[in-house]
C-alpha cells in the first residue's frame, strides 16, 4: 500500500494528512514545524511522496526532510490554493487534506528549492544591498539638515566625511544642537561603511572560491556582487531545458538571441558538468 502526506505549515505547528492510494484518510498528525518532528510523524508510514506549500519556513523544511529521507516535494502555493479553494472551510486540518489529495494524485507543480550557498549569498548580497540604501538615507539626512540652514554640504577633496568635519567644527559651531544632530548621523554613517566593507570582503572571499562566478566575472562589465547573485540566483542550471528560458525566469520578457543571459548560463552549464 501507498501513502501520501499533505503538511500544511505554520509558524509553530505543522498539520499533517496521510492518505492511502485511493484517497482514503490513514492519519492525522499536528506537531511542531520542524523537520525532526515531521519526519518522526512520516516514519511509520514510510510514505511515497510528501508535499508542502511554498512558504517562509518551506526552504528549511523541505531541505531537512530531504537530508532525513523523506520523499518531499515542494508545490508552487498560487497552484495549491486553486485547489485548496474547493474545501468547505479554510482550516489547518483542512489545508493538509487537500495538500494530500494533491500529491496523491500527482495534480501540483514541484518548484525548485535553492541550495543552502545560494540563499546565503542572496541574504549577504540583500544586506549588503540593504546598508547601501542605508548609507544614502543618511547621506541625503545630513544634507537635508544642513540645507535647512542655508549650508551647502557639496563637494571636496577627501569625502564626505571631511566636508563634514569642515562644517562641524566652522559653520556649526554656533549651533550645538544641530551639531549634535550632524555628529550622530556622520557616526552613523561611519558605521554603516565599516559593516559594507566586512560584507564586501565576505563577498570577495566567497567569489574566490566559486569558479562559476570567476567565469562569469570575465564578461565586460560584470562585478563580483552581479556575478555572485546571477550565479544564486540561476542555482542549478540544469532546470532549464534552454539558456534563453532563464531571462523568463529572471522577469523580463525574452528574445530568441539575448546574448548576455545566454552566454551566463552557458558558463554555469559547462562548470557544472565539468
Amino acid at each position: 500500500m501507498k501513502y501520501y502526506a499533505g503538511l500544511d505549515v505554520s509558524q509553530q505547528t505543522t498539520s499533517i494528512c496521510i492518505v492511502d492510494e485511493e484517497g482514503k484518510i490513514v492519519a492525522e498528525r499536528k506537531v511542531a514545524s520542524c523537520p525532526e518532528a515531521i519526519s518522526e510523524a512520516l516514519e511509520p508510514f514510510a510514505v511515497t511522496r510528501a508535499g508542502l506549500e511554498t512558504g517562509p519556513l518551506s526552504v528549511w523544511l523541505w531541505i531537512g526532510l530531504k537530508e532525513r529521507g523523506v520523499p518531499i516535494v515542494c508545490m508552487d502555493a498560487r497552484h495549491a490554493n486553486a485547489v485548496l479553494k474547493m474545501m468547505p472551510a479554510k482550516t489547518d486540518r483542512n489545508d493538509a487534506i487537500g495538500l494530500a489529495q494533491i500529491v496523491r494524485t500527482g495534480w501540483c507543480k514541484s518548484v525548485h528549492v535553492k541550495s543552502t550557498a545560494s540563499h546565503e549569498a542572496r541574504a549577504l548580497l540583500a544586506t549588503r544591498s540593504q546598508f547601501v540604501r542605508t548609507r544614502c538615507d543618511l547621506e541625503n539626512q545630513i544634507r537635508g539638515v544642513l540645507r535647512t540652514f542655508g549650508i551647502l554640504f557639496g563637494k571636496r577633496v577627501g569625502g564626505s566625511a571631511k566636508r563634514a568635519e569642515e562644517i562641524i567644527d566652522g559653520d556649526l559651531h554656533a549651533s550645538p544642537t544641530i551639531q549634535a544632530v550632524v555628529e550622530a548621523l556622520m557616526r552613523a554613517r561611519a558605521n554603516i561603511l565599516e559593516q559594507i566593507r566586512l560584507l564586501d570582503a565576505k563577498v570577495r572571499s566567497i567569489a574566490r572560491q566559486n569558479n562559476v562566478v570567476i567565469r562569469l566575472m570575465s564578461v565586460p562589465g560584470i562585478g563580483v556582487n552581479t556575478a555572485l547573485g546571477f550565479a544564486a540566483t540561476i542555482d542549478d542550471p540544469t532546470r532549464f531545458k534552454r539558456s534563453s528560458s532563464a531571462e523568463a525566469y529572471l522577469g523580463p520578457t525574452p528574445r530568441i538571441y539575448a546574448t548576455n543571459v545566454v552566454f551566463a548560463v552557458t558558463c554555469i552549464r559547462q562548470e557544472a558538468s565539468l
